[in-house]
């Protein structure tokens, strides 16, 4: 950056097109485990080529987000967003088309290259538009994404379903303009940070911290993550079938309520961010995560309108956490920004594909009700928060150094 920036020029312009990019992206991506029954009908694929399709799919998506991320901490490509975007989009038209499933596995991994690409990049434009206000630009960062993954599935029914596999075609005009928006982002990065060996220059250490200090709160955070998003993947895989069961709700009513769940994500991910920039984001772990703890174990032995009640509480609150990891983490390693954010998404996407099979694998064996039984006591793993150091008062030292 040429200047260091403050909290009077966030710019949200640029801030709201990153949110609506990440929309856009995560929607996309979104298509594809929705678009499965249909896949599965048109190519007679079994259920181990389902799973292999989502291998793929997931270990582009995820594997390589943090090495894209560490590579552009020290060579800036401003102009790889659009390009992102220009693989999922060539991802989309192969799977709308292709006439096998050999092209099916090449889909995935375009599109799963365009989601690599996206995150780590995209969360580095949030934090040089922020302004100083980190976790403020990380909340209006993310809940694009939230937004995004909750339509992906409403458009493929919608869209998709009627027209059936070439149906995902119609989906490239999003990433036509999804390409238009982040050529302009593009554009705005790189007048607006510092090119060539520069922009690796800032220290990925912490000052105050040591090496060690910072691999063991970066593991407590992996090990959070893990916690949350294990918990969160039996709601979002299996909060309508546990519903149905246990309350024998219809499938409408149940969906409606998984909606529900779902817009108290998007609230917490808003609320989280602005709240860690006033209190310090070590104070919104705790209570993000430990502080759920008392609802989720009662949530097994309530009734529905509790049960509704509750998913709404956990919801908001387990959500606040993630735009405070992420912003602490880059305060951990303030010259790698790209590094930490893909590691921390793809983090979270591919252990909520692994855990989601589990809990499922763990359904078939002991019902549903066990799962959310089990899973109720995950955010007991909160209190490894006690781990952290307290970065409260270097905060604004670590944030300049993006």
């Amino acid at each position: 950056m040429s200047r260091a920036p403050n909290r009077a020029q966030t710019v949200f312009p640029v801030l709201v097109a990153a949110s609506v990019c990440h929309l856009l992206n995560d929607m996309l991506q979104a298509l594809l485990p929705a678009v499965y029954p249909i896949l599965q009908g048109s190519f007679d694929l079994s259920f181990a080529q389902v799973g292999c399709l989502t291998f793929v799919y997931q270990m582009t998506a995820s594997i390589l987000q943090p090495f894209i991320g560490h590579f552009t901490d020290r060579r800036p490509m401003p102009y790889s967003l659009p390009f992102g975007m220009a693989s999922s989009m060539a991802g989309l038209l192969t799977l709308a088309y292709a006439p096998n499933f050999a092209l099916l596995l090449v889909g995935g991994m375009l599109l799963g290259i365009g989601s690599s690409i996206f995150h780590p990049e995209s969360s580095r434009i949030a934090r040089l538009a922020s302004g100083g206000s980190h976790g403020l630009a990380q909340s209006l960062f993310q809940v694009g994404g939230n937004l995004g993954s909750a339509l992906g599935p409403l458009a493929a029914a919608f869209i998709v379903l009627p027209r059936g596999q070439s149906g995902l075609a119609w989906f490239a005009l999003a990433a036509v303009g999804g390409i238009v928006i982040l050529s302009g982002l593009g554009h705005w990065y790189r007048a607006n940070v510092r090119t060539g060996r520069s922009a690796g220059a800032a220290s990925a250490r912490h000052a105050t911290l040591s090496r060690g200090e910072v691999s063991k709160a970066m593991a407590v955070l992996i090990a959070l993550l893990f916690s949350k998003y294990i918990y969160l993947a039996s709601f979002t895989s299996y909060y309508t079938f546990y519903l149905i069961e246990r309350f024998d709700l219809s499938t409408r009513s149940a969906q409606i309520c998984q909606f529900v769940f779902f817009a108290a994500i998007a609230a917490g991910t808003i609320a989280g961010g602005p709240i860690g920039d006033r209190v310090g984001r070590k104070l919104v772990i705790w209570v993000s995560i430990l502080g759920v703890l008392p609802f989720s174990v009662v949530l097994p032995y309530s009734g529905l309108a509790p049960t509704i009640a509750l998913s709404v509480i956990i919801g908001f609150v387990i959500s606040s956490a993630f735009p405070a990891i992420v912003v602490y983490g880059q305060e951990l390693m303030p010259g790698r920004v790209g590094m930490v954010s893909g590691l921390f998404f793809g983090f979270i996407f591919g252990i909520g594909g692994i855990g989601a099979a589990m809990l499922g694998t763990l359904a078939d064996w002991k019902g549903i009700s066990f799962v959310f039984s089990i899973c109720s006591f995950l955010p007991a793993l909160g209190i490894l928060t006690v781990l952290l150091p307290n970065l409260r008062g270097s905060e604004a030292e670590a944030g300049n150094a993006a």
